[in-house]
């Protein structure tokens, strides 16, 4: 299975020329190649193959000298799916050394890279497994290498448990077991300063060295936020794994809410303003997310699957 690894990078002032030297070249290339594919395709109605582009990199490096120095499998990068546009001056943030042909290679804390030099790297954690891929990217001033690596899948031991999990409207996750997971409300919390950092943007003149400095502090804050969401997800995804072999979700219509007492529908919509479920047949009430995640547990194990492995299954 494949397990991907991202580590700080702190180039200096050379290297970071270099790194935004060859994404620039890498925009430049990508917007070229999207035209000549528009063109083609809106003049004779022909397509041109991934292929036929990466096959005329070549006789493109001779006429293009910026082209000439920068390692050939960055600059074969493929487009994602969907209608491709055009990358404006910055977009483009990202490269990828597709193979591990010396093209990459860690030594003594720092990462060599083709065609920059040797870049000092935090490694925060061990790398495992064999490396497959290496991809720089640079976020909000930040450099950063992304390692795709080919790993033992790692089998927990059993727990012979089984939950029913909901994303709740009064909480952030609850589960069957009766456990609530209540929201960091992060970005509530972040609001003054995001709100500042906006004004500050507002007030710069358009297309001014401020304008753009101002401009990444406000991105590197909803960064701050952002981070701080992935960081409880990952942290509640990894207990929830460790402490169940089976994890059944799904999404719950309100108004097709049930008693997970008596199997009772309930008629009447429930308001998001109500936090208590009470049932008018049998009198049961509970908090209206432990409710819906008792019911999703019984829902997957009415169908009928086991649940194994500690792998996530939406009962339909």
């Amino acid at each position: 299975m494949r397990k991907s690894y991202k580590y700080r990078l702190y180039p200096n002032q050379q290297e970071k020329v270099l790194i935004d030297k060859i994404l620039e070249t890498c925009r430049w290339l990508y917007n070229y190649f999207l035209a000549e594919r528009r063109d083609k395709l809106e003049k004779e109605q022909k397509k041109i193959s991934y292929a036929q582009q990466q096959n005329s990199l070549p006789k493109l490096k001779e006429t293009n000298p910026n082209l000439q120095g920068i390692y050939s499998q960055v600059l074969q990068d493929k487009e994602k799916a969907g209608y491709p546009r055009f990358k404006s001056f910055g977009r483009y943030d990202s490269f990828t050394y597709s193979q591990n042909n010396n093209s990459y290679k860690l030594e003594q804390g720092k990462l060599r890279l083709a065609s920059i030099r040797k870049v000092k790297i935090k490694l925060h954690r061990e790398l495992m497994g064999e490396v497959k891929t290496c991809s720089i990217i640079v976020k909000n001033g930040k450099y950063y290498a992304c390692f795709s690596c080919e790993v033992e899948p790692k089998l927990l031991p059993k727990t012979n448990k089984k939950v029913g999990i909901d994303l709740g409207l009064t909480s952030f996750l609850a589960t069957s077991e009766g456990k609530l997971y209540q929201a960091p409300k992060t970005y509530r919390k972040s609001e003054k300063q995001l709100a500042k950092a906006q004004r500050k943007v507002s007030r710069r003149i358009k297309k001014s060295k401020r304008r753009r400095k101002a401009a990444l502090l406000l991105a590197k804050q909803h960064e701050k936020v952002s981070n701080q969401r992935k960081d409880l997800a990952h942290k509640l995804a990894k207990e929830l794994v460790e402490k169940y072999d089976g994890i059944a979700h799904e999404k719950l219509q309100i108004g097709n809410m049930i008693c997970n007492q008596c199997g009772e529908k309930r008629k009447e919509k429930l308001k998001l303003s109500q936090k208590i479920f009470r049932c008018s047949y049998c009198d049961y009430k509970d908090n209206r997310d432990i409710n819906a995640a008792r019911n999703i547990l019984k829902r997957a194990e009415w169908v009928g699957s086991t649940l194994q492995g500690a792998v996530s299954m939406e009962a339909v």
